[in-house]
């Protein structure tokens, strides 16, 4: 069994009694990424999150590990360059999450013919993204017949079909890789992370300098000491820098991003795709993942409180209209299973007033005169390489380390596993002959905790009914949600079903029906009453439902 380390009453503890070198407020992909690299320099480190670990945008990404084509199309290639490395560090730090995807672009013409210029345009963005890293993945792209297009995507429209191109990218489930990156940095290096801890305001010295934040959690309030803060708030980074600098300054541009789940057999693809939208000049992927087909994303201004961004029913026709452009089933909006919006954290550019898909990608660090360091903009796939650039930043220009030391506490994270990569390929190897539970339940467990699969196994196998379903039509175990709570820090229903698991984006209706045994299921862990479990019942169920108004309204 594994230390407490990830143990949140342990963690609350230790927040309220260390003087630490590094607070870092957020406890999405970024955030997470810099209490790694951090505590993995040998800094002590403290990550609050207000809410969970990846409940913003780090859970509702399009669950891609790659470089983007369509930023090629933008000249950006130093961006796709470096995406497509960190792709391929994560592919090696952490195979138990991030798995190698193929992508078919299928070419469509209703003349049976394809412009010459768009197919010479086509294959040279094909080879520009393996000369420009794509080959790390240990395959080129090629170009493929409309016979074998229809074999990896057989409802493609036949009569419209052209020889297409298929090429790779890889594919992750973002909100477990923020919680394995999180738990990497506690069990490992010794941070001191918890969720559900509100950052109120921020500690200044007498020369202005933050040297303490000012947290409630649970009803408590009180300051944490810290020589140096991070501000890897997402959307919310402009909130935390009101706090630092007295005025909202408006930085963030946030764009909406939506996607809806249907049912596999609807689509029937076996390969991710990349479709384009008509009357539009943005394309989609529609990702297979399971028993289902994911379609996204959208990318619009958003307005709107940030909080908790809904997909509704123009977001909904929208991603309809992409796929029913490109396929021969029809699917409807009674077809849809999930749906999830997340907001990217884009930089705002003054010269860019158009629409949010042409601003730019890259991060951006930003040190305050207090010392607060704020890290913006980015994608999922480059997080290490954030990570990396803002603890340099704390580094050289907050805690004012002499060179000998930057040299001692430069990253590691470029070669450091990932927590359950280790042992992973061993687990895999005896799959078989592990668990009465069988081959394949071992397979898909190890392949979303990794090594950790065995200590869910153990929980399974304790007792039968922790080896029955979570959530009826999803293979989850009920020893899963256990998982969570004990070793994942999960402390809701919403958290076992949105997060650690995927029950709310895949089967979202089954997932509120299950909220009943969920919480009964988590009540002793938890400590929960029967007035708690309604709560709990009540808050998760209302969520779906306004999911549910938002497609409608």
């Amino acid at each position: 069994m594994y230390s407490a380390a990830f143990n949140r009453s342990d963690a609350l503890q230790r927040l309220e009694s260390t003087d630490f070198d590094v607070v870092v407020i957020g406890g999405g992909i970024t955030g997470v990424g810099c209490a790694l690299d951090a505590a993995s320099r040998g800094l002590r480190v403290a990550l609050v999150e207000r809410d969970d670990f990846a409940s913003g945008t780090s859970s509702k990404s399009s669950k891609l590990v790659h470089g983007g084509i369509r930023y090629l199309q933008q000249g950006d290639i130093r961006l796709v360059y470096e995406a497509l490395a960190e792709r391929q560090i994560l592919r090696r730090n952490a195979p138990h999450l991030v798995k190698v995807l193929p992508f078919l672009i299928p070419i469509l013409s209703s003349k049976g013919v394809v412009n010459r210029k768009l197919a010479r345009a086509m294959g040279s963005a094909m080879w520009m993204y393996d000369l420009t890293g794509g080959l790390r993945i240990g395959k080129m792209h090629k170009r493929v017949s409309k016979k074998r297009a229809l074999e990896l995507f057989p409802t493609l429209p036949a009569d419209k079909l052209m020889p297409s191109y298929l090429y790779y990218d890889a594919e992750a489930d973002d909100a477990r890789l923020v919680v394995s990156v999180a738990r990497t940095a506690a069990l490992r290096f010794g941070a001191t992370i918890v969720n559900r801890t509100e950052v109120i305001s921020l500690h200044k010295d007498g020369n202005g300098k933050v040297n303490g934040v000012v947290v409630n959690a649970d009803g408590r309030t009180f300051t944490v000491a810290t020589k140096a803060v991070v501000n890897a708030a997402g959307v919310w980074s402009d909130d935390v820098r009101a706090l630092d600098e007295a005025e909202h300054p408006h930085s963030i541009r946030p764009a909406k991003g939506v996607h809806i789940t249907v049912a596999w057999s609807k689509v029937r693809n076996t390969v991710a795709a990349v479709i384009p939208v008509p009357g539009d000049k943005r394309s989609v992927f529609v990702v297979p993942w399971g028993q289902f087909t994911f379609v996204g994303t959208t990318d619009t201004d958003y307005t709107g409180p940030v909080d908790d961004p809904q997909c509704n029913e123009e977001d909904v026709e929208y991603l309809l209209r992409a796929l029913n452009g490109a396929i021969t089933e029809t699917v409807t909006t009674d077809d849809i299973l999930g749906t999830w919006a997340g907001l990217r954290p884009l930089v705002a550019d003054p010269e860019v007033s158009g629409r949010t898909a042409d601003l730019s990608r890259r991060h951006k660090v930003r040190r305050s005169d207090s010392g607060v360091v704020t890290i913006a903009g980015g994608k999922l796939t480059t997080y290490r390489e954030m990570a990396a650039d803002t603890i340099e930043e704390v580094l050289t220009e907050v805690l004012k380390t002499d060179r000998f030391a930057q040299l001692r506490l430069r990253s590691k994270t470029k070669h450091l596993k990932i927590h359950g990569a280790n042992g992973y390929e061993e687990l895999m190897a005896s799959a078989d002959s592990l668990s009465p539970l069988g081959g394949d339940a071992v397979r898909r467990l190890a392949n979303r905790y990794g090594s950790d699969a065995t200590t869910v196994l153990a929980i399974a196998e304790s007792d039968p009914s922790m080896a029955e379903l979570l959530v009826p039509g999803l293979p989850y175990l009920r020893a899963e949600a256990i998982f969570a709570v004990r070793y994942e820090m999960a402390t809701t229903v919403d958290d076992v079903l949105s997060r650690r698991t995927r029950a709310r984006l895949e089967l979202r209706d089954a997932s509120a029906e299950a909220a009943f045994a969920v919480a009964a299921l988590l009540a002793p862990e938890l400590r929960w009453d029967e007035a708690e479990q309604a709560r709990q019942i009540a808050d998760y169920r209302s969520r779906i439902d306004e999911e549910l108004a938002a497609i409608v309204a």
